[in-house]
């Protein structure tokens, strides 16, 4: 195991106040206060509360602020509770609700405050906003949660019956021992070829001397405390929320889920307007230069990609918080087909005039309009000693890296299925599904499924994927995996691809092969897995396609 680095708080910059902020139960929560220009007139307030250090570089939070501040607006940015400088327990997720009531009430009784508030942030720090919009203050005007979901870093719940469901993340038992073990963070890197897992959180718990309330509560025996006392956000009042979501997010299958949510509510879905663009969760773009994807940008790169993340929420706030513009102008949806430049609008998603193309698995390993009347079967081999590698190094980064996932198909436990070249451009707009008839030999397999574009000079981009985990294998099943929503342009003279698996670690915890947990196992053993290809149940892939010319 690497050394374990500890991360502390950074100062607060010159641009802010810092104060704290007293709790309903006592606990004091510190917060920087930036002032446009030190104006303390009455103002709009922007709230951004998080876990990774108000001044950090991580978030660049008062190069953020300091941008907000040009527009007007006053600024709070706040560690959350039991976070670097704040006061309290630190327990992921469950105190946000609350918290963000009593952040805005403390807000609205500045001397600077105006008494409207809006919040704006990414992933934990879009989270922070649905928690306060469940909450119901009066004065929170409108939202803008960024590449995050509600259901943000919760642990795959039993199947209660059913016999599929959801591959857990590796990030999720790490998550709550690093970012969230307790004020501090601490960052390690696990050794993949050591088991258990679990053996080796142990090992960083007696190393720093102290456990992780946060991982305790979720490992061994998980306890899933209730994240928003008073309910659901989508069940509290509504407010104005510009929702974004990254095409290559690696939690956007979160953000859809609740977009799902929203469009059962008339009065949520009449307050939502969805802007999709093609970035990941660390705001790395699919057209950045190839200079733009470095690890740590430059303040000077920084200041460059801020009117591209921020702009949008400013022109949202004008008019759900200042009131200027009519809420009619704004797009229902704003959209970026990926690989042309510029955003698009619709008032629905998927956009009306869609429709939809399946491509069949062949035995000779081509993806093709008609499916073959013969069912065969494919197999491969889940050797846990030899998984199929994830492509990128930092799952919430993939376009930093934009990796060319063509030599993952060359892994022995990696089926590959390929289309013919396009003869003209492709734009794949709405849903992807995978279907197909499965089985083992153990008695748990997962199945990982990845679309991929194929360029003329043989490299691939992962355009799409989706994995499940099916229970009682050895019964074979026909089952459904969603690859999640895609707008893409496939260029003429590129192909479709599917890689289909059965490990993509470390971003996903693998199995054992023995039907164990796969935390805790320590024993593997190597399954032979199984897939129908053709006939009525064989292998497919079905797109939603929209004519390149609307």
């Amino acid at each position: 195991m690497q050394d374990i680095i500890r991360v502390g708080p950074v100062p607060t910059g010159h641009l802010a106040t810092e104060q704290y902020v007293r709790m309903r139960d006592g606990v004091h929560l510190a917060a920087d206060v930036y002032l446009p220009d030190g104006d303390d007139d009455p103002g709009d307030t922007i709230l951004i509360r998080l876990p990774y250090d108000k001044n950090g570089k991580y978030t660049f939070l008062p190069l953020v602020a300091e941008y907000f501040m040009e527009s007007g607006y006053r600024v709070v940015t706040q560690d959350v509770r039991g976070k670097f400088r704040s006061e309290g327990e630190t327990l992921l997720f469950v105190n946000e609700a609350d918290d963000g009531y009593d952040t805005i009430e403390w807000v609205t009784q500045q001397s600077w405050s105006n008494g409207r508030v809006a919040m704006w942030g990414d992933s934990y720090y879009g989270y922070t906003q649905w928690a306060a919009a469940s909450s119901q203050h009066p004065a929170l005007k409108a939202i803008s949660p960024r590449v995050t979901g509600t259901q943000l870093g919760e642990p795959v719940h039993p199947a209660n019956g059913e016999r599929t469901r959801d591959v857990e993340w590796g990030i999720t038992y790490l998550y709550p021992m690093t970012w969230f073990h307790s004020q501090d963070a601490y960052f390690w890197e696990p050794d993949p070829t050591v088991r258990p897992f679990s053996a080796q959180v142990e090992q960083v718990i007696t190393r720093i001397g102290s456990r992780s309330i946060s991982y305790d509560q979720w490992y061994p025996r998980p306890v899933h405390l209730r994240r928003f006392p008073t309910g659901s956000p989508f069940d509290a009042r509504p407010v104005p929320a510009l929702h974004t979501i990254g095409w290559w997010d690696n939690i956007a299958p979160l953000s859809w889920d609740d977009v799902s949510e929203i469009e059962k509510r008339p009065g949520w879905a009449l307050n939502h307007f969805l802007r999709i663009e093609s970035m990941d969760h660390e705001s790395f773009y699919l057209d950045d230069a190839d200079e733009d994807r470095v690890a740590e940008r430059s303040e000077a790169q920084i200041r460059a990609i801020l009117p591209r993340m921020l702009n949008p929420t400013l022109e949202f706030f004008e008019v759900f918080v200042r009131g200027n513009g009519r809420p009619e102008d704004v797009p229902r949806v704003a959209w970026n087909l990926a690989g042309t430049p510029g955003m698009r609008a619709s008032t629905q998603w998927p956009p009306a005039g869609t429709h939809s193309r399946t491509l069949f698995a062949t035995a000779d390993g081509r993806l093709d309009a008609l499916r073959p009347e013969a069912a065969s079967e494919a197999t491969w081999a889940h050797d846990p000693a030899d998984l199929v590698p994830s492509s990128v190094s930092d799952a919430f980064a993939f376009l930093l890296e934009k990796p060319d996932e063509a030599t993952i198909g060359d892994h022995p436990g990696v089926l590959v299925f390929t289309g013919d070249a396009e003869g003209r451009d492709l734009d794949l707009v709405g849903p992807v599904t995978a279907q197909a008839r499965i089985r083992s030999d153990g008695p748990v397999m997962d199945l990982f499924v990845r679309l991929l574009d194929v360029a003329p000079d043989g490299s691939a981009l992962r355009i799409a994927r989706g994995q499940i985990e099916l229970s009682d294998a050895t019964d074979e099943a026909v089952v459904e995996v969603d690859l999640g929503q895609l707008g893409y342009r496939l260029r003429a003279g590129h192909r479709l691809r599917l890689h289909v698996s059965s490990s993509d670690y470390p971003e996903f915890i693998p199995k054992p092969g023995t039907g164990e947990d796969p935390w805790s196992a320590v024993v593997t053993r190597i399954n032979h897995q199984t897939i129908t290809i053709g006939g009525e149940h064989g292998l497919a892939v079905t797109l939603s396609l929209r004519d390149a010319a609307a």
